[in-house]
């Protein structure tokens, strides 16, 4: 069963639920899915991964406009914000731990040989690949710095 598949059938059961935030939260996540399906080029196809970073892209801007709202002193809003995120949050693989990403960064610096900074696009190329919908780019990033410094 893919992603889109998995969506729809979440949005039947939370119709017979009535729980409003999940609904409307999968019926977001379903309209991007069927605007991503039907862009130019896209076939009417939509692979897991590219759901699943469809899905990531949604989770970081609910987080975002969550602290924007803290920030303005309305956290009403930023829990309904937030609550939308631990949904979307369910359909994401397990983040990786600060140590899960060294080891992989590490092996991947082995393999490559990479030895200097020079190196930094070639080993972060293979590293988000890898760790896509895993990890965030901005941690490997640092990790991948401490290690070639």
């Amino acid at each position: 069963m893919t992603l889109f598949d998995k969506v729809n059938d979440d949005i039947k059961a939370a119709m017979k639920a009535r729980d409003k935030v999940r609904l409307e939260t999968l019926r977001n996540i379903k309209k991007v899915f069927l605007e991503a399906k039907t862009a130019p080029g896209a076939n009417d196809e939509l692979s897991d991964e590219a759901a699943l970073k469809i899905i990531q892209k949604l989770a970081k801007q609910g987080k975002e406009t969550a602290q924007t709202y803290v920030d303005n002193n309305r956290q009403d809003l930023a829990d309904d914000e937030l609550a939308q995120v631990a949904v979307l949050e369910e359909y994401l693989p397990k983040p990786l731990t600060a140590e899960e990403i060294e080891a992989v960064v590490a092996e991947i610096i082995s393999q490559t040989g990479a030895s200097s900074m020079k190196d930094m696009g070639k080993v972060m190329g293979i590293a988000t690949k890898q760790m896509a919908g895993k990890a965030e780019g901005g941690t490997i990033s640092a990790i991948v710095k401490k290690l070639l410094a």
